[in-house]
C-alpha cells in the first residue's frame, strides 16, 4: 500500500470504528446501560496500518446483567 492510499485506509478505518462505537453506545442508552470506558483502543494506532480496536471496558456485575438482560432470550428473533 502507498503512503498515501495507507493513510486513507487509516482514516476510514478509524471514522468506521468511531461510528460503530457511537452506535454502540447509543443502542447500549436506549437500553438504561452505560458503558464509561467505551472507546477507541488507543493501543491499536501503534500498528504500521493502523486500524482501530473498540475497547468494550471494564464494567461491575449490575451493567454486565443490564447488557444480560437487553439482549434477546435463546429463542427469541430480533427484528
Amino acid at each position: 500500500m502507498a503512503g498515501n492510499e495507507r493513510a486513507r485506509h487509516s482514516i476510514a478505518c478509524v471514522e468506521e470504528a468511531e461510528d460503530a462505537v457511537n452506535s454502540l453506545r447509543a443502542a447500549l442508552k436506549r437500553s438504561g446501560v452505560t458503558l464509561p470506558s467505551l472507546r477507541l483502543d488507543p493501543a491499536s494506532y501503534a500498528r504500521d496500518v493502523p486500524c482501530a480496536l473498540v475497547e468494550l471496558g471494564r464494567c461491575n456485575v449490575d451493567t454486565v446483567r443490564m447488557i444480560a438482560a437487553a439482549l434477546p432470550r435463546e429463542g427469541q428473533r430480533t427484528s
